[in-house]
């Protein structure tokens, strides 16, 4: 009798352990928390939400807080659901991947029919919300990445051929609607993302590199078929034609974008011109600077110091996510 009492009133004080001292607990969430992972994550936010201000505030006062407050309000979400996730077991996501996977889709669906999507610069790609747009196609990321985990995971590593063409179905499936889009930027984010998986999911490096060949030569084909409209051929062209002369008003117009930040990264020199300083950034004369092209504020206010101590904290995130994929 003795000795069973002593085996419960063991186990009653282990089981109360976590509770009292949840830091020492060995599952508990707080003791696999990667610090230097979560800490790049939060100082390349918060310079976000500093170079969106920078791009968005205007000349004079009074200045326009707005995006501001957006960026920020977002970033306190996504800090929540990063905290809520880190309480969840993750692998509890295989269970759920189909529903996810296809609820993705589904919305990729949704926006391309006219009165449910929106339109904006010629893209069918938004649902309009109450005070913001809603880009099924970043969530659609998710959703295939957890689809293309949830299928792999089932393999349990033996990928031969036909495997992999169904985790390449996996991927190709929401490209494609993206692609209809059209979102080419997206799709070709995407087509890197899908890489990525391949890799961390151990295929081959035969097969890796087949498929980069056909990317190759895919690429070719659509630059070259008509598939797809002028200027979105000279975005893609535009870069590697950068000592030739413009020659349509669409190439021109491209290279007034990829010329404006280039000046702007130029103006910025070692050290940069400072903070929410510089001519090309207050002037607005880079299109879309609080967005696709705000590393050109990066680069004339912060300099080549401050714009390498970027891309050091984003290649730390890269490493550490890497890292945590193959644990």
């Amino acid at each position: 009798m003795a000795a069973t009492y002593g085996s419960t009133s063991g186990r009653r004080h282990r089981a109360r352990q976590p509770l009292t001292n949840w830091r020492s607990n060995p599952a508990s969430p707080s003791r696999h928390i990667d610090l230097v992972l979560v800490g790049a994550v939060f100082a390349v936010s918060m310079l976000g939400a500093v170079m969106v201000y920078s791009t968005t505030r205007g000349a004079t006062e009074p200045y326009d807080r707005s995006y501001l407050v957006r960026v920020l309000m977002f970033i306190v979400l996504g800090g929540a659901m990063m905290g809520a996730l880190a309480m969840f077991d993750y692998r509890k996501l295989r269970d759920f991947w189909p529903f996810v996977y296809g609820g993705s889709v589904l919305l990729l669906l949704l926006v391309l029919i006219p009165g449910i999507g929106s339109r904006t610069k010629g893209t069918q790609g938004w649902f309009q919300l109450p005070g913001f747009q809603l880009q099924p196609s970043e969530l659609a990321k998710l959703g295939m990445i957890i689809g293309f985990a949830g299928l792999a995971s089932q393999f349990r590593g033996d990928l031969d051929n036909a495997r992999v063409v169904m985790l390449l179905g996996i991927c190709g499936a929401p490209m494609a609607l993206v692609l209809l889009q059209p979102d080419l930027g997206t799709t070709l984010v995407s087509v890197a993302v899908t890489f990525a998986l391949l890799l961390v999911a151990g295929v081959p490096g035969r097969i890796l590199g087949g498929l980069a060949v056909a990317a190759i030569l895919g690429t070719t084909v659509v630059l070259t078929s008509g598939l797809l409209k002028e200027y979105q051929v000279n975005r893609l062209t535009t870069y590697v034609r950068q000592d030739e002369a413009a020659t349509t008003d669409s190439d021109e117009q491209a290279r007034f974008n990829l010329d404006q930040s280039k000046a702007a990264i130029g103006n910025g020199g070692l050290w940069g011109q400072g903070l929410f300083e510089g001519k090309q950034t207050n002037g607005r004369f880079v299109p879309e600077q609080r967005t696709d092209f705000i590393f050109s504020a990066v680069g004339e206010q912060l300099g080549f110091v401050g714009s390498s101590m970027l891309l050091l904290a984003l290649g730390v995130i890269v490493w550490r996510v890497w890292r945590t994929a193959q644990l």
